[in-house]
Formats: C-alpha cells, structure tokens, sequence
C-alpha cells in the first residue's frame, strides 16, 4: 500500500465539496477590518493555523488589527470571548477547533463566522451540508484518512492492541472514536480507550493505559496536543509507538510516525475563506472546505523513536515521508 495512493482515494471522496480557491474581487485598501480569531487551546498546530490566516491577509492588503484569545480549554470562556467579538462588532469572527466554532455560531448571527480545523461540521451542527456554509457560518475541515493511518500502522509496527485517548466532551474527538473503531476492526486490532475532559489528565490518561496497548493512536484531538509532550514521555519510557494524525506535534520527536495535513496551510486556507467575505462573499455561499491535495499533506518518520521501539521503517516508506527525524534533528525533504 503506499502512501500517496491512500491520499489519492481520500482526496476523490471529498473532490465534490472541494473549495474553489479564493475570487478575485478586491478588498478596499481604505477600509481598516477588526478580525477576531479565537483557538480553544494555545498549540503549536493551531498557532500555525492562526498565523496561517493573519498572512494571507497580510499579503492580500488586507489593513486589520486582530484580537487573538485563546480559551484555555474552557468551553465558558469561549463563550465569552464570542460575546466579545459580537459586543465589539468584529468584521469576521474566526474560531479555530470545535469547541470555540460552536461558541461563536451559538453566539453570533449577524456576524460571519468561519471556523478552522473542524473534523466533523456536519456532526458538530454547524452546517447541514458541506456543499455550502450556513447562514453567516462557513469554514475548513481538519479531517485525516484516521482508518488508512490505522492500517499503515498495524502495517509497519505489528500492533495487535491500539490505544485512543480521546477528549469526551469535544465534538471532533467522539466523531473520530467512530472513524478509529473502523479502523480497527478492518485491521483486525483490538482497540482500548481512555476518556478525558481537560489537559491535566493527559498525562494520567497515557499512564493508565500504558500496560494494555502495543501502541497508541492520535487524531487532531487539541486537549491531548496541548499535553503531547507527557503523552511522548510515557509511550518512549515504555518503548511503545505513536503514530501521530497531526505532524506539527511530532516535529520535535517522539512519534514513530505522523501524517497529517499542513496545519500552517490550512490556516492559509482559512485566510482565504476571510479574504473572500471581506470581499464581499456571503458565508452561505462558500462550501466548506477540505485540505485534499497531496501538496497539503506531510509524511514525518523518527528513525530514533522508532529505533527504541525496535522497528524499522522500509526504505520504500522512507521514500514517500517529506520529513525525516532522526539523531535529534528534522530534515525535510
């Protein structure tokens, strides 16, 4: 199986509601815009996001002062934050993971709305069909090919238990249990969870299930990624993998393996979602958009993780990866 082709089939699923890149009608070079851009947790993944958008802004012209919050995990203070950006009467609200999207469109509804790195937008109730937004709501899906990554991982490690850690009170993360119970059930694995509600019981969460799994299993769960270093801590002292669904975390170590889309890009993707609203686009009328070209993607190999671990990676995969860690240093390809 390689990789690219796995991408393949995942980007001819979702080629329908593919966006269409941003028009060309102009934004005022007079008019200076407030943009509000909220994250529900402080990550390197969803500080590429952020400054992903700012940047596309930046370089269409676009004058803006942006109000950057960070809800810390709290799905209150995200709901404040909503009620700030709609007492202020920002321009456009951006709000990046379920949790802060949701808070916004419960909030807003005279405002546009886009939200960032949405799994499921569908299940979360922010839209009712990916083929165009929702009244003044629209935005980017972060989904992964979670049953292909599953596969490649029995694949290349041998796993025959996987572990899940997953946050029980977020949106994404019970849409993607679902999507991981697939994935095992084709690859013939057994597969043992373990909930959460905040950070501090990542570390806890890893501990607990430690001793029942061959290997543990990440999708773009925010809570566990604001705590991934305790979560790489514990899989390595017990020389167990992680095959990471978001490779921004596992630049710096610690996952066997990650695939995943460009998080730096999909913040540029969402920026031109902005661009075209302050052009004069309606949410309504812009579909909700997947990160499906193979350009988006990365591929990220650590030789030292997987070197603890006693696995080697076939240099046919090797070929693929764009990213390679190995004796402490990345190197891309």
């Amino acid at each position: 199986m390689k990789i690219t082709k796995s991408f393949a089939v995942l980007a001819s699923a979702l080629a329908l509601f593919a966006f269409i890149g941003c028009n060309k009608k102009s934004v005022s070079g007079e008019k200076s815009y407030k943009i509000g851009i909220a994250k529900i947790v402080q990550h390197v993944a969803l500080d590429s996001v952020e400054q992903g958008i700012i940047d596309v802004l930046n370089e269409n012209g676009v004058k803006a002062t942006y109000d950057l919050q960070n809800a810390n995990g709290d799905t209150n203070t995200a709901t404040q934050i909503a009620l700030k950006y709609k007492d202020e009467r920002v321009d456009v609200a951006v709000g990046i993971a379920t949790p802060v999207a949701l808070a916004l469109a419960n909030t807003i509804d005279d405002i546009p709305i886009v939200f960032g790195t949405v799994t499921d937008p569908l299940g979360a109730g922010l839209v009712t069909t990916l083929e165009h937004g929702e009244r003044n709501v629209t935005g980017m899906s972060d989904a992964i090919p979670t049953v292909q990554h599953i596969l490649l991982f029995k694949e290349l490690t041998g796993i025959k238990t996987l572990g899940y850690i997953y946050t029980s009170n977020e949106a994404n993360s019970v849409s993607s249990l679902e999507l991981v119970k697939n994935g095992c059930e084709l690859a013939g694995l057994n597969l043992v969870t373990q909930a959460i509600t905040n950070s501090s019981e990542v570390k806890q969460a890893a501990e607990a299930i430690i001793s029942r799994v061959d290997g543990l299993y990440l999708t773009t769960d925010n809570t566990v990624f604001s705590a991934l270093s305790a979560v790489k801590q514990v899989f390595g002292e017990a020389k167990k993998p992680i095959f990471s669904g978001d490779v921004t975390g596992a630049q710096d170590g610690g996952c066997v393996i990650a695939s995943g889309f460009n998080y730096y890009k999909a913040g540029r993707a969402t920026g031109e979602m902005v661009l075209k609203i302050l052009s004069g686009e309606k949410p309504e009328n812009i579909p909700v958009r997947f990160m499906t070209d193979p350009s988006d993607s990365d591929l990220l190999f650590d030789l030292d993780a997987a070197k603890n671990c006693g696995i080697t990676i076939p240099e046919a995969y090797l070929k693929e990866a764009n990213l390679i860690f190995e004796n402490g240093t990345l190197t891309k390809k």
